[in-house]
């Protein structure tokens, strides 16, 4: 074999983790809810395999016993997604967009949207819980 040499056998580790149980369909309904474009940037990238490329985000994080809830949920791209679960970017009660003073590269912030505003799904039962909105600004933002 011509790469043999390259072959690098690596030892198995069983390791147990224990964290909270994070429904699917909470992505799937996320997904929907915001037509698979993320919240903040706006934009609808699909893969070459036809999957969405937005990843479901949770405002109150499942760690801090935040619900699998669509009203708990953000479509999010992975670099909106690493900000928000890091306090860097918030949204307020009438969906302003938040962003951490000295936190956020100026090339980062102009993925933002224009408005400043987070776009959020046409059904009014399907946006942002403010209970969730201000939970996230209280606990997690670092504004």
């Amino acid at each position: 074999m011509p790469y043999e040499i390259d072959r690098v056998d690596r030892r198995l580790v069983s390791q147990v983790l224990q964290r909270p149980f994070r429904d699917r369909a909470f992505s799937a309904a996320i997904k929907t809810a915001y037509h698979d474009t993320c919240a903040v940037t706006g934009l609808k990238l699909i893969n070459g395999g036809e999957r969405s490329e937005v990843q479901a985000a949770h405002i109150r994080p499942v760690a801090d016993r935040g619900p699998d809830s669509v009203r708990n949920g953000l479509a999010l791209s992975g670099t909106v997604h690493w900000m928000f679960d890091r306090g860097l970017i918030s949204v307020d009660d009438d969906y302003g967009l938040l962003i951490a003073c000295g936190g956020v590269p100026d090339t980062i912030t102009r993925l933002i949207n224009p408005e400043r505003r987070l776009l959020v799904p046409s059904r009014p039962d399907e946006r942002p819980h403010t209970q969730f909105l201000h939970y996230h600004r209280e606990k997690v933002f670092k504004g």
